[in-house]
């Protein structure tokens, strides 16, 4: 087997998932099967298109493909955690949380386990899960305080209104990595913007999203710990200072680019988003069709998450 090539048909079925072209990534998936090509970048590209066709039955055989292969099993485990959260699975999703990052320290990888602590503690201060949040951020850091666990674990923090935590690692971070092109111009801003959402300065948040819109609809290098996150903290300013127009713009973002956004969380939480934001301008009708899609996504979820229990009680108040 040539390395290259496998990689070479793992990149294009990567580019066309990010261009929502999941049949034509399949078919470049198929033709590396056919050339009795394999490697690990495949396993999880057929997991991702899996998740974008809803094929729950595939993305379960490469968990298990997985299963005791050091470094794909933490990052599969990690995956999967990922798609339980957008589906409001949360008992679960905490527990391939914790699998992943078992699976990563048992392995000798401290940093990457890590990582997978500061993105279930990310989604949890998206739910509304605030003591989960913090509790999540002092045992990544505790783990392994690195630059991405750093900025990730400053996002939370932001994200829960702890700014003055979350502006002490920014400064860190912007002292010790002064040259980071991908930090200044794509995290840095994204997590500042945060910063201002909760001293309800929407105007500010906005211009700090400025540096990282030519690269928002991209791929980060930290794949699936915040695809197009500068999109839904931009929506959020938006909701903000009460421009559902504008909202509507940021959020239906992620319904047009579910290739990028893949299986994170936010993806379907962008349909609360649009419920928000289409209710703010008054348009009853696409509000509620908003909300039903959300509501209908997370048809199973666990009923005591902050932002499922807001979501229904604001359904509620437009019937």
């Amino acid at each position: 087997m040539e390395p290259n090539e496998v990689v070479g048909y793992v990149n294009l079925a990567s580019g066309y998932l990010a261009l929502n072209r999941p049949d034509d990534a399949k078919k470049a998936i198929e033709q590396a099967r056919e050339r009795k090509l394999d490697a690990e970048e495949l396993h999880w590209t057929i997991y991702q298109l899996a998740f974008l066709k809803s094929d729950a039955a595939e993305m379960e055989r490469q968990v298990a493909w997985a299963a005791g292969k050091p470094g794909d099993e933490d990052l599969l485990l990690s995956f999967q955690s990922g798609t339980e959260a957008y589906y409001g699975r949360l008992v679960k999703a905490r527990d391939f949380s914790r699998r992943a990052v078992d699976s990563a320290v048992r392995n000798g990888s401290k940093e990457t386990a890590a990582l997978w602590q500061v993105n279930a503690a990310l989604r949890e201060a998206e739910f509304g899960n605030t003591a989960a949040a913090k509790q999540g951020v002092g045992a990544a850091l505790a783990l392994a305080p690195g630059r991405d666990v750093k900025l990730f674990a400053a996002l939370a923090l932001a994200r829960i209104g702890e700014n003055t935590s979350a502006k002490a690692i920014v400064e860190e971070l912007e002292k010790n990595y002064p040259s980071d092109t991908m930090l200044k111009v794509y995290w840095l801003p994204t997590i500042k913007a945060a910063m201002e959402l909760n001293a309800n300065n929407s105007t500010q948040a906005v211009m700090f999203l400025e540096a990282a819109a030519p690269y928002e609809l991209g791929i980060p290098p930290q794949l699936l710990l915040g695809t197009m996150y500068p999109v839904y903290i931009r929506g959020q300013a938006q909701l903000l200072a009460h421009n559902g127009a504008a909202a509507t713009t940021e959020f239906q973002k992620y319904l047009d680019h579910r290739g990028v956004a893949l299986n994170f969380p936010l993806g379907a939480l962008a349909h609360l988003g649009l419920a928000r934001a289409y209710a703010m301008q008054g348009d009853t009708a696409k509000a509620r069709a908003a909300y039903q899609d959300f509501l209908t996504l997370w048809k199973d979820a666990d009923p005591d998450i902050p932002i499922f229990k807001q979501a229904k009680a604001e359904y509620a108040r437009l019937q």
